[in-house]
């Protein structure tokens, strides 16, 4: 039984609170016994603890990466108050209330988001989990389970449906016939 990922595309981006209320409950896939979560400035990395201790402790298990961002989150939204129009007589503008909000962002292709191939995987259902928890962004995938190919799309949070389509690509009908033939190119000159 082979379980892999072949392509993974992340935009999601959730607030870095979320990502570790998430893990105090989480319930993770068989394989992995524990997620160590690392962060090194603004990178946050998840790995995956074995379950299996025959994996060596050398043997580097799939992790996930997100870059961490701060973003200004207003109470009231600055838009809807300039089109409520101008408040006449006013001395002083009212300041909106705001705070500083940390985000993790698990943007990229696979190599980006997801590295490793021990357990890369069981870390794709993590990422599932997470991509059930953000308010903004999208997952699509393309997995491997039991010999099986399935396609995953995940979007602001909610399953959406997916399928794959396979198509005959530039120069798969083997016929070499399509391209140019420069030995006998009148345009060229000897």
């Amino acid at each position: 039984m082979s379980n892999q990922v072949y392509r993974l595309h992340s935009t999601l981006e959730l607030p870095l609170e979320t990502v570790h209320d998430f893990f105090e409950d989480a319930d993770l896939p068989d394989a992995i016994e524990d997620i160590d979560i690392t962060r090194r400035n603004n990178t946050l990395i998840l790995k995956a603890v074995a379950e299996d201790k025959s994996i060596s402790k050398y043997t580097p298990t799939a992790q996930l990466k997100a870059s961490v961002t701060e973003n200004r989150v207003y109470e009231e939204d600055p838009e809807e108050r300039r089109a409520a129009g101008p408040q006449w007589g006013e001395e002083e503008e009212e300041e909106i209330e705001s705070e500083l909000v940390e985000y993790a962002a698990f943007k990229g292709d696979r190599e980006t988001v997801l590295q490793n191939s021990t357990l890369q995987y069981e870390m794709f259902l993590v990422l599932c989990d997470i991509a059930r928890q953000a308010e903004k962004g999208t997952l699509t995938a393309i997995t491997e389970r039991d010999d099986d190919l399935h396609a995953t799309r995940i979007v602001d949070g909610d399953d959406r449906p997916a399928s794959i389509e396979v198509v005959e690509g530039p120069g798969e009908n083997g016929n070499g016939e399509s391209g140019v033939n420069w030995r006998d190119n009148k345009f060229i000159s000897d």
